[in-house]
């Protein structure tokens, strides 16, 4: 688990594809305190596992279901990446419950500037935009933000000038595609709402007999 509040920004080192891999490199720092081989990091919202590490920079695998589904399989060499380690039972939770999995990738459809703000408008599938609502969670490329406004298709976040300086999300461009992952409560209250639909509740035999019934 996470919490969608992004602890460096890495670098892509190296990417190695063949047939049946695809390995990237990440150079990092903050990240790389304590990492033992298996540890879980997010990177731009995919939770990935480690393989090997050194002082500055650490690997991870991709599984073809990962690449299909995230935009991981677009980086460059030299692209800038959000990473976060796993929380802790000690972790502050600022953001929100983040697993890394990844719903669906979203396409930046516009930046404007408002003063020192960012306001980034994002276009998804009407699919997943039944998950999304003004004011609540999502969660970008693994930064936990709010959401200001949602169309059928769209909806934007804005950035205040600090948060500009610890993400990838302002450094990329409209057309881009970021990786979205909605808040899991939403999905869990959909499943035990269809669940549910169609029974009638009935009172149990205690509360029967509270009310002097049989």
């Amino acid at each position: 688990m996470f919490t969608g509040l992004v602890e460096e920004m890495g670098m892509v080192r190296s990417i190695v594809k063949t047939a049946d891999s695809f390995t990237l490199t990440i150079g990092a720092k903050v990240v790389l305190d304590g990492v033992k081989f298996g540890d879980s990091i997010n990177v731009n919202g995919v939770c990935l596992s480690v393989t090997d590490f050194s002082d500055d920079e650490f690997t991870v695998g991709l599984a073809p279901e990962t690449l299909k589904r995230t935009s991981l399989g677009q980086l460059v060499e030299g692209d800038r990446i959000n990473l976060e380690r796993s929380a802790t039972p000690q972790t502050r939770l600022g953001g929100h419950y983040v697993q890394g999995h990844v719903d669906a990738t979203g396409e930046i459809v516009e930046f404007r500037e408002d003063a020192d703000a960012l306001w980034v408008t994002i276009r998804t599938s009407p699919e997943l935009m039944k998950y999304i609502v003004i004011k609540g969670y999502i969660t970008i490329d693994g930064t936990s933000l709010t959401v200001v406004d949602t169309g059928a298709d769209w909806f934007n976040v804005t950035l205040i000038a600090h948060t500009q300086e610890l993400i990838v999300l302002p450094r990329k461009k409209s057309g881009d595609l970021v990786n979205l992952e909605v808040d899991i409560i939403a999905k869990y209250v959909e499943k035990l709402v269809a669940a549910n639909a169609g029974h009638t509740a009935t009172p149990s035999q205690t509360q029967l007999a509270s009310k002097g019934g049989q």
